[in-house]
């Protein structure tokens, strides 16, 4: 197959500008959650918390018991980052003179935090509960329908002021989650060289910087070297270098990566499939990983880095089938709308460096699904 690598140049001609973005503060330690009081006040002087129903019932009270007016106020966050609730959280702002916003939940919690305070003008603080997700560090957030369908992307003027991960809670989340967090970062390294590689825009509006690419890589190295090792913790809720390297990876690692870097088939191919409700119960990560593995047919990758990333989905858990994300019927006019969907003219699936279409696309899920059932069966 014959591609043209477009170009810097080609694409913007003239002065070009290498862009990226970071958190204001990185706190990563275990039990680094009581440091939260001290750095709202650091911030504003009246703050409020959007918990998750976990974070709200299981976790704070544990930190609260014995100093609760030293915490700001908690509201519980309805479950869904969508433009009713987050109308609701700036209500709330508004009616409150609410000056420092914290997200405490998963990657919908904290979007919605990071919106919610980017229109209201105010920091905002985000509190990972769970490492499923590179959305803590980030600049953007993905805003969905009130059924859980992806409608649009939204890009805040700066990153959060404080990301805070507690590595207590994170040993003793679900470890599906820190699998799935896996199945997220495991996109970035890709995402960031198919972007390099055509000269595409960053989720900053420039291009990849030599930090950027760099830690997108460093991300992918260590998936591969302490993912397993990682799991088995979390399995025994163990805080051990492992489980602290994964995590950096999944939230600080992959957050710099991917926005600094760039998005192209993986997370599109995962947008498309919020078409289909059977794969609403399936996590973001999930979904990321068989775009991954989408995404290496339909750019035409060599075989050992098929294996590689193939045995690494097989041996931390990731799904690498599409039964494996709730499609029990390869039904291919279904599929074929989530192809649609992941060729909108706004996708990054745009970034690989070959024309991609809704025809290549189904057909190079068909092909990914078929070699993980084939992997699963032993046929291979």
């Amino acid at each position: 197959m014959n591609r043209k690598i477009i170009t810097v140049s080609d694409k913007l001609p003239g002065r070009i500008f290498n862009k990226a973005v970071f958190p204001g503060k990185y706190i990563q330690g275990e039990r680094a959650l009581a440091e939260l009081p001290g750095l709202v006040n650091l911030l504003g002087k009246n703050g409020l918390i959007l918990a998750s129903p976990t974070a709200k019932n299981k976790i704070l009270p544990g930190y609260i018991a014995n100093n609760r007016s030293e915490w700001p106020d908690i509201e519980l966050f309805n479950g869904e980052c969508c433009e009713s609730e987050i109308n609701r959280i700036l209500d709330i702002i508004s009616t409150n003179h609410v000056d420092v916003l914290t997200g405490m939940g998963g990657g919908k919690t904290i979007d919605t935090v990071k919106i919610a305070a980017d229109r209201a003008g105010i920091p905002v603080i985000v509190v990972p509960t769970i490492a499923s997700t590179d959305a803590p560090c980030s600049g953007c957030a993905v805003i969905y329908s009130e059924t859980g369908v992806f409608e649009s992307v939204y890009y805040q003027k700066m990153n959060p002021q404080v990301v805070l991960v507690d590595m207590t809670i994170m040993a003793n989340a679900p470890t599906r989650f820190l699998v799935s967090g896996m199945g997220d970062a495991l996109a970035t390294w890709f995402e960031a060289k198919s972007c390099q590689l055509t000269g595409s825009k960053n989720e900053c509006g420039g291009y990849t910087t030599m930090a950027a690419i760099h830690l997108a890589r460093l991300c992918y190295d260590t998936l591969l070297k302490y993912g397993s090792e990682a799991k088995s913790a979390n399995d025994h809720q163990m805080v051990t270098p492992a489980l602290n390297y994964i995590v950096e990876a999944n939230t600080l690692l992959s957050g710099i990566g991917f926005e600094s870097s760039g998005l192209a088939a993986a997370h599109s191919i995962h947008n498309g499939f919020t078409v289909l409700k059977e794969t609403h119960n399936f996590y973001h990560g999930e979904k990321v990983a068989f775009g991954v593995l989408t995404g290496l047919y339909l750019t035409g990758t060599g075989n050992d880095e098929l294996n590689t990333v193939y045995s690494f989905c097989e041996t931390i858990g990731l799904p690498t089938t599409l039964r494996g994300i709730g499609i029990l019927n390869n039904d291919r006019e279904e599929l074929m709308a989530v192809a649609k969907k992941s060729c909108a003219p706004t996708e990054g699936i745009h970034h690989e460096a070959t024309h991609v279409t809704p025809e290549k696309v189904l057909e190079a899920m068909l092909a990914a699904d078929t070699m993980g059932r084939n992997r699963i069966t032993g046929r291979l």
